[in-house]
């Protein structure tokens, strides 16, 4: 008389399960990082755009104390030597260093013949001139 060998079966997951679950987490990955690398380039345009509006409202008060905005950024933190209204500055307009933009470059400034100024940031591709530069608000 045989006896037969009551089969049990184990446990577990099929190759074709764990490929699949594997397969929807990494969609499910790889749409969650595309959208919070879009939240972050929206957080470093932001960012800009609020040092800039900062950098902004320190010009002007340098421009309301000597007449005339800064030569360069660095006249934000240094007595210009040698200009005419030199004893009307009351500075430094900026306790610190004027620090990098979110992408670590310098903010650009320039000073126009008529007294205005421009200052901006190159955006993420560091070029200045380029569509992504970021402007003032």
């Amino acid at each position: 008389m045989k006896t037969r060998r009551s089969r049990r079966r184990r446990g577990g997951f099929t190759l074709l399960e764990v490929l699949l679950v594997l397969a929807i987490l990494v969609i499910m990955g790889s749409t969650v990082s595309f959208y919070i690398l879009g939240m972050q380039k929206k957080g470093y345009v932001r960012t800009a755009q609020t040092q800039l509006g900062m950098l902004e409202d320190t010009i002007n008060l340098y421009a309301m104390d000597m007449g005339v905005p800064p030569q360069s950024l660095s006249g934000l933190r240094i007595r210009p030597d040698g200009a005419q209204n030199a004893h009307k500055w009351d500075g430094p307009y900026a306790e610190k260093d004027i620090p990098a933009d979110p992408w670590e470059n310098q903010y650009q400034y320039e000073l126009g013949q008529d007294g205005t100024f421009n200052v901006w940031s190159m955006g993420p591709d560091s070029m200045s001139g380029s569509e992504d530069d970021v402007l003032p608000p």
